[in-house]
């Protein structure tokens, strides 16, 4: 198992060997698709890619923390945080590469 971190580069050159796009076309098509994504996000709106799962964003209340290094108690105000939800699928697929 690899350490590698998928880039836009590399999204983008899978599209121009699968597809037959032409690199620029290809980086574009990746470039437009996660824009796509990040804007429908923005707007407060979630994404659901079938048999890859959900990008969702949820509302968390605040609440009192505690600095773990002086004890000080430290107030966390309300906050949106975007969560992934994998799908079953995906999971599915994981866990079969896992378990080789």
């Amino acid at each position: 198992m690899g350490s590698k971190t998928v880039t836009r580069a590399d999204l983008a050159d899978a599209v121009h060997q699968q597809v037959g796009l032409p690199r620029q076309e290809s980086g574009e098509l990746v470039e437009a698709v996660l824009d796509m994504i990040s804007d429908t996000l923005v707007s407060g709106d979630s994404v659901k890619l079938s048999s890859f799962g959900s990008f969702v964003l949820r509302d968390k209340n605040g609440r009192v923390g505690r600095n773990p290094k002086t004890g000080e108690e430290v107030p966390i105000d309300p906050r949106r945080v975007l969560v992934f939800k994998p799908s079953q699928v995906l999971k599915e697929r994981v866990d079969a590469a896992l378990s080789k």
